[in-house]
């Protein structure tokens, strides 16, 4: 069966939100593009991130970068929205502050480190729904 590949607007919503609470703005979600696929036989993967490295923009004539996000559809879907969240912040952090093309590697995107910033990540967003919830009740 033959890869296919789906555009992913709900992954790209949990990506600006994660940008957005993190305050990562080295990221242009512009030039990033999320996409589910299906039919992949690669084992144990729910996510990955590609990006067009260096060469490549330059044999494309491309003067700013692009990278990827695809989530394997058969893994990804069958996760609580938690652990959704968690794999976007691991495939985000793979982008690299200079947003030039190149990758973060495992070695820096480990298991800690994701937990580290996912962890950050929910306490903002919680900080934010307070928030809002006291500009609910002042409006009442």
């Amino acid at each position: 069966m033959a890869i296919k590949y789906f555009p992913a607007l709900d992954i790209e919503k949990i990506a600006k939100e994660i940008v957005y609470l993190l305050n990562w703005r080295h990221i242009n979600l512009e030039q990033v593009g999320f996409l589910r696929s299906t039919g992949s036989t690669a084992r144990g993967t729910i996510a990955r991130c590609h990006a067009l490295g260096k060469a490549m923009q330059l044999a494309m004539k491309r003067d700013t970068s692009f990278y990827l996000v695809e989530v394997i559809s058969e893994r990804f879907d069958k996760l609580p929205r938690e652990e959704q969240v968690e794999v976007m912040v691991h495939e985000l952090m793979h982008i690299p502050k200079t947003f030039g093309g190149g990758f973060v590697h495992h070695d820096r995107v480990s298991d800690k480190a994701v937990k580290n910033v996912y962890n950050d990540y929910c306490k903002i967003r919680e900080e934010e729904l307070k928030k809002i919830r006291e500009e609910i009740k002042k409006s009442r």
